[in-house]
């Protein structure tokens, strides 16, 4: 007969439970914004065919997480996403 394993799961802890949330992530890499870079379009709510890119399907702005846009490009894509919005260029 296999021998029972004791049900002491409290002394045992997965690979899981011993990471911490604030541990630094050794394999995260840094994206590079792409309308920071060399010879990149300049911002402007006349720039439609930029301004498609950052947009969702359903006409929402998408999050700086998935376009990796740097936090400045982002106000000023927000801004000229609205504008032309507002002038029904979108």
């Amino acid at each position: 007969m296999p021998k029972r394993q004791s049900g002491n799961k409290k002394n045992r802890q997965s690979n899981f439970a011993k990471l911490s949330i604030f541990q630094p992530n050794k394999y995260k890499f840094k994206k590079s914004c792409p309308l920071s870079a060399k010879g990149a379009p300049k911002v402007d709510y006349k720039n439609i065919k930029l301004l498609k890119k950052y947009i969702s399907e359903n006409g929402k702005i998408l999050p700086s997480r998935i376009t990796n846009v740097c936090q400045k490009k982002q106000r000023e894509l927000s801004l000229s996403i609205k504008r032309a919005r507002n002038l029904a260029l979108l």
